[in-house]
């Protein structure tokens, strides 16, 4: 059973609404945490990836696709 749209924007106006109750200083505060999670779930794409890569070229890979992003960010 598919979700309706219906659906889908009351569960985003929530969220919307649930981050917009967040403390700026919290929102500062949670911004590593978010940034060490996304970072997790990229270590497992890579892991999916290239399975055979031992933790050093795991994090080779994160740090290289890391820099990449911030060349897109910067337009370059």
């Amino acid at each position: 059973m598919e979700p309706t749209d219906e659906l889908v924007d009351a569960l985003y106006r929530e969220e919307v609404l649930s981050a917009r109750r967040i403390p700026p200083g919290q929102k500062l505060l949670d911004g590593p945490s978010l940034f060490d999670y996304a970072c997790r779930i990229m270590e497992g794409g890579i892991r999916d990836q290239f399975p055979d890569a031992d933790d050093e070229r795991v994090q080779q890979i994160l740090r290289s696709r890391l820099a990449l992003g911030r060349r897109l960010e910067d337009g370059q």
